[in-house]
């Protein structure tokens, strides 16, 4: 995937060399400075996210408020009506990328369940305006509440005893919070995001039969990285 998003931007630079060549020759006279030219800044970014990152919702905010902003710089709309749409289209795709996961995300919820069910405690990690480290060496791992907020998370599960299929809810504002995965485990993904997301660096070949780290996040201004 990281390779397709470098191919995207790739393509992008190569696109805009050519009309910048083709401008200085009189070939073509494409106004790369319109009006409301900086929202390109937003946009193209988040067009790129939309098709590599496997957090969507983020990409598809973004979109909508650099569209928005392009529309009110285009003198389509007013930024008064931006202020006041802008807000509720955040909320509805919030809502939206809620209703899908309680209908198609429900494996996560039952390992969390059933985890609590056998009285397991799971692990909490808990930084506010600090930092917090987290390392699974030789101990056996089924899950973790880990937390940050305006601070930073690290949670190491490389040498972790992983027995069965595990959960991590995750949620951080204004903070980041780092997972690091061992290959041999699978790792899906459900989030939430607002302007912030979730980065998944490890993508290992599929390892069918193997256990399953499900991750939950919920991303305020901050992020989440798998690696």
């Amino acid at each position: 995937m990281k390779r397709v998003k470098n191919s995207l931007w790739g393509i992008a630079f190569v696109a805009l060399a050519v009309i910048l060549a083709l401008n200085a020759f009189g070939v073509t006279s494409v106004n790369i400075f319109f009006d409301g030219w900086w929202t390109m800044f937003i946009i193209i970014p988040c067009i790129v996210g939309l098709i590599t990152d496997r957090e969507k919702s983020g990409s598809i905010i973004g979109i909508c408020i650099g569209v928005f902003l392009l529309l009110c710089c285009r003198g389509v709309l007013s930024f008064g009506v931006f202020w006041k749409l802008i807000i509720p289209v955040i909320i509805g795709i919030i809502g939206i990328k809620m209703i899908a996961k309680s209908i198609f995300g429900k494996k996560d919820s039952e390992v969390y369940k059933m985890i609590k069910e056998n009285g397991t405690e799971l692990k909490n990690g808990t930084a506010t305006f600090s930092g917090v480290n987290m390392n699974f060496d030789n101990e056996v791992f089924e899950g973790a509440e880990l937390n940050a907020v305006f601070g930073g998370v690290k949670c190491d599960l490389r040498n972790a005893v992983i027995e069965k299929d595990c959960v991590i809810n995750a949620s951080a504002i204004f903070g980041g919070i780092d997972i690091y995965v061992p290959e041999n485990l699978n790792v899906k993904i459900s989030s939430t995001s607002v302007f912030g997301g979730v980065s998944d660096k490890n993508q290992p070949e599929n390892n069918a039969g193997n256990h399953t780290l499900y991750i939950y996040a919920t991303c305020l201004f901050g992020g989440v990285e798998i690696k």
